[in-house]
């Protein structure tokens, strides 16, 4: 019974460990920054794997459904708890954002799979160049409209979760967002393998072989389309909320055709197909963008020419399509139980 919740007691362990040195100040803010952003960035690395690496699709504009729900968390937080210059005095008492909170990151997630209805349906008759183009499409258009929304701030930004965050700290002096982007990571991580471990994950993986001969072994290929475009997309809406509050500002500039780069970065990096191998890439991916940082734009030849390097001498990426167990057969026993 140990070595099955064994998985469950490691993470338990290990988030408790985190806030214990945050609350205690061991930890620095910026060391803090740092491991949200990196629980932000497996999260838009695992999602954008389901489409790209499991089911064979080339999405290259996941960035636009992080900024959707990353908007949509921000405004409805900011509407509800805090005070604001655009909508005012809040409608409910700012003690209750504690515990509304999870809920306002899963309505951002949930706008966002709704906004993946937008690639989901010319999916149907389109693949490879041409996906890729309506998904670009897609991440510049809805930049373009929060761009040109001037009551929400438009190109200027939207400012106001940081009062929501030092609401939540008042409340229970806690890291909040560090729990929060701890609890949610581990969330989507495990949703994800749900996912593709169960049977409808199973079609997800026969559209990535061979969509015709899916279709002939009556594989609804639409409708698996639909429900992966949509998972996908509603957990990088909730990427996006989580790193709006981390920041406690959002601008739709941050989430243009470089931050989707970036998933696509390190998806490749750790490998098609591999939901350990994005979490590895997304951890090593957002160190190396920090030991970067000094080089400033020097440091966008850099990573390029490491992921060129990359694809010459190891194109499968660092995992490929395994997981750790296929690597390590012992750590089977630890997370599979039979």
């Amino acid at each position: 019974m140990l070595r099955r919740y064994s998985v469950h007691l490691c993470l338990a362990t290990i988030g408790g460990l985190v806030v214990y040195l945050a609350h205690q100040e061991y930890l620095s803010l910026y060391i803090l920054s740092v491991l949200s952003f990196m629980g932000v960035n497996i999260i838009l690395a695992t999602s954008l794997n389901l489409v790209n690496g499991f089911m064979g699709e080339f999405s290259c504009g996941h960035a636009g459904f992080a900024c959707v729900g990353a908007y949509v968390s921000s405004l409805l937080g900011v509407w509800l708890f805090a005070e604001d210059k655009v909508f005012g005095a809040p409608l409910l008492n700012p003690e209750y954002a504690l515990y509304a909170f999870p809920l306002l990151i899963l309505a951002g997630g949930i706008a966002a799979a709704l906004t993946g209805l937008l690639v989901a349906v010319p999916s149907y008759k389109t693949r490879g160049d041409y996906l890729a183009i309506i998904t670009l499409a897609s991440n510049y258009i809805i930049i373009s409209v929060i761009e040109n929304i001037g009551a929400i701030g438009g190109s200027r930004g939207f400012m106001g979760m940081k009062s929501l965050v030092n609401s939540m700290e008042d409340q229970i002096e806690l890291p909040w967002m560090v729990i929060w982007v701890f609890l949610f990571t581990v969330f989507c991580v495990w949703l994800m393998r749900r996912f593709v471990s169960s049977s409808f994950g199973k079609g997800v993986t026969a559209i990535c072989q061979d969509e015709v001969a899916a279709e002939i072994m009556s594989v609804n290929t639409n409708k698996i389309k639909t429900i992966t475009f949509m998972l996908s997309s509603g957990m990088a809406g909730i990427g996006g909320g989580l790193f709006a509050y981390i920041l406690g500002y959002v601008n739709p500039g941050s989430f243009n055709i470089l931050k989707s780069t970036e998933a696509l970065v390190m998806v490749y990096l750790g490998g098609m197909g591999s939901l350990s191998g994005s979490v590895l890439s997304a951890m090593l991916f957002t160190v190396l963008l920090e030991l970067l940082r000094p080089l400033q734009i020097i440091k966008w030849i850099v990573i390029p020419l490491l992921l060129i390097i990359l694809m010459q001498f190891r194109p499968e990426g660092l995992m490929g399509n395994r997981e750790l167990g296929d690597i390590f057969p012992r750590l089977k026993k630890f997370y599979r139980f039979k």
